[in-house]
This record gives structure tokens, C-alpha cells and sequence, in this order.
């Protein structure tokens, strides 16, 4: 694997109609929204979906969902055992050399190395944080988003031997009418020589984000509700670029229509004196 060329920033387009994005647990499950209204979609929702794509890809991932499991492991903990020249090394408890312990993580899971890791777990010694190179903004929408609310039951009882419907069977489902959200990220050189994160590491990466709702249908998000509409891609030759990634960000200019119900009803365009221009993937 080749050595990643120089620092990557990164920026992704989604729109949203008729779905829920990321649902908010401390909130009946309603999609999450800032004080001003702006729909918003959590670092760690945009990561569980990056990591089912490298799945999808064929790449070994750390962090699994329950339903996606292809290992036939139950836990970190256990994942963590199925390694065996980690397991080997971590077994010497205090002994074991945790540099070494980091080492081969990062070469045998993809997300270890891209996002870092803790590894600590009941009952053992040793303990070791990785910090990763690649990182991830929460995505923000363009403009305020109308949460919409639908009651719902289900049509069957949960028990056997009741004569009628229980009274369980009242809920609320929640969905976005429609949004445009807004995904930051960069990838740190630096970093990347620690974790062994590569340029092919780079290409998966770009991909998953290429396809990042692909196998990601459910109730909440039905097939083609939710879809990447363009990425914007800065692979440097240096480590430490002379623009930075906040006026890389900071140099998008939207507008929309009163009111926007389609992506093309926004107007995008981006520029920055003295950066060099971005590959564009334009899927509208």
C-alpha cells in the first residue's frame, strides 16, 4: 500500500424527501434539528454509515453493526480476540507493547485506521486509544427543514389471549418533507502515517462516500429517499496545504428557490483564491 500523496478534504451533498435522517432517542426518535431549525445529522450516524459501506466494499471493519455482523462476533470484545496476533499481544497484560498493540489493529480493520479506536475492555490490563485521521463534521442542512409527524398503529396484538387491541398499539413516525444536508470531513497526513491509513485507503474512502446510502433502506429511510447528489474531493500534494480547510468550507455560496423541493432548486457554486479547484462527482 502506497503512503497517502497529501492532506484530503472532502464535502457531500445529500437530500433528503420524505425520511428521516437521524432520528434523536432523547426525542420521541424525531429528526434531529438545531434551536434555528436546521436539520442535523450526527458524526457518529455519518460514520455507521461509512463503515457499512466499507463492509459492502469487502473491507474488514472493527466497529459492526449487530444486524451486519460477518464475523460471526458478538462484541468488540470478542472481534477483538479473533485477532490473533492482538489477542497474542495483549495477553502479556502489562507486558505488552501498546504501539505494537495499535500497529495491529490499524492493519487489520479499515475504520481503526481511518477513525481511531478505544480498546478497553472489563477485565483487562491493558488499555489503548488510537486517534484516526479521517474526521467528520455533523452535517447541517442548507436552510430550516419541516418536520412532519404521522400517528400510526399496528394492526395485531402484541400478546396472545387479548379480545381486543392492546393499548400499545399507538405510535408516531417522524420524516423530513424535504432537506439538502451539507457533510464536511479531511483526512490529517500526519495521522495517517501513524494508523497506516494509505492512498488506496483514500479511494475506498471516497467511494463509500460516492455511495454512502447504498443498502441503507428501511422504514425510516425508504429506498431512494435519501440520496448523495455531489461530493466535492481535495487531494493535496502536501501535508499542510497554504488554504485551510475552514475557508475551503466557508467558500460555498447556496441559494434555493422560496421554496426548494428538489435538489436542483438549489443553486451551489464554490471558490477560494489561491486553492486549487476540486474533483467534482455530479450525480444530477
Amino acid at each position: 500500500m502506497s503512503e497517502l500523496k497529501g492532506k484530503i478534504d472532502f464535502t457531500v451533498f445529500i437530500s433528503v424527501k420524505n425520511a428521516n435522517p437521524n432520528g434523536d432517542p432523547l426525542d420521541g426518535n424525531r429528526p434531529r434539528t438545531n434551536n434555528e431549525g436546521y436539520g442535523e445529522i450526527s458524526d457518529v450516524c455519518i460514520k455507521r454509515k461509512i463503515r457499512n459501506r466499507f463492509q459492502d466494499l469487502g473491507q474488514k471493519v472493527f466497529v459492526q453493526s449487530d444486524d451486519r455482523s460477518d464475523d460471526g462476533c458478538n462484541s468488540l470484545k470478542d472481534r477483538a480476540d479473533s485477532c490473533e496476533r492482538l489477542k497474542k499481544e495483549l495477553d502479556k497484560k502489562k507486558k505488552a507493547d501498546r504501539d505494537l498493540c495499535a500497529k495491529i489493529a490499524c492493519e487489520e480493520w479499515i475504520d481503526v485506521r481511518s477513525f481511531g479506536q478505544v480498546f478497553a475492555f472489563k477485565g483487562e490490563e491493558v488499555s489503548l486509544g488510537i486517534r484516526g485521521p479521517v474526521s467528520i463534521h455533523q452535517a447541517v442542512s442548507l436552510s430550516p427543514v419541516e418536520v412532519i409527524s404521522m400517528q400510526i398503529t399496528k394492526s395485531v396484538n402484541s400478546e396472545s389471549g387479548k379480545e381486543s387491541k392492546a393499548s400499545d398499539t399507538m405510535g408516531m413516525k417522524h420524516r423530513i418533507g424535504f432537506g439538502v444536508y451539507k457533510i464536511m470531513g479531511s483526512v490529517n497526513v500526519q495521522l495517517a502515517e501513524k494508523t497506516g491509513f494509505s492512498q488506496e485507503d483514500a479511494e475506498i474512502l471516497k467511494q463509500a462516500l460516492l455511495t454512502l446510502y447504498e443498502n441503507d433502506a428501511s422504514s425510516a429511510r425508504p429506498e431512494g429517499s435519501i440520496e448523495v447528489c455531489q461530493l466535492y474531493w481535495w487531494q493535496y500534494n502536501e501535508k499542510t496545504p497554504a488554504v485551510s480547510s475552514g475557508r475551503i468550507q466557508r467558500g460555498f455560496y447556496a441559494d434555493h428557490a422560496n421554496k426548494a423541493e428538489k435538489f436542483e432548486d438549489y443553486h451551489i457554486s464554490w471558490h477560494v483564491d489561491g486553492c486549487m479547484e476540486p474533483e467534482v462527482y455530479d450525480f444530477i
